[in-house]
């Protein structure tokens, strides 16, 4: 099993930043893929940005020039810089992880982000 705890969320201005940081524990050394999902009020959960062991990463169109997400992998950590934040990233984050048989999740940070 795997622990994820993702920390940083808050309320910040319109054109603020924040910088969300997960931390894993447990069975960490079959992890591939890490990353964020966010899911605003009334809405699904969809990919913000992921990273993989390797380095390879991807963000969503309305994240990309604003978000940066990074990969400590001795410490085991993911975070997610968020420059330029608007109302409409307006969410609940949640860490994602996942090895060759399962998906791990945390339990989410909110984001508030006012105009």
């Amino acid at each position: 099993q795997v622990q994820l705890v993702e920390s940083g969320g808050g309320l910040v201005q319109a054109g603020g930043s924040l910088r969300l940081s997960c931390a894993a524990s447990g069975s960490i050394f079959g992890l591939n893929a890490m990353g964020w999902y966010r899911q605003g009020p009334g809405k699904r959960r969809w990919l913000v940005a992921v990273i993989t062991t390797g380095g390879t990463i991807n963000y969503a169109d309305s994240v990309k020039g604003r978000f940066t997400i990074s990969r400590d992998n001795a410490k085991n950590m993911v975070y997610l810089q968020m420059n330029s934040l608007q109302p409409e990233d307006t969410a609940v984050y949640y860490c994602h992880a996942e090895d060759a048989l399962h998906d791990y999740w945390g339990k989410g940070t909110l984001v508030t982000v006012s105009s």
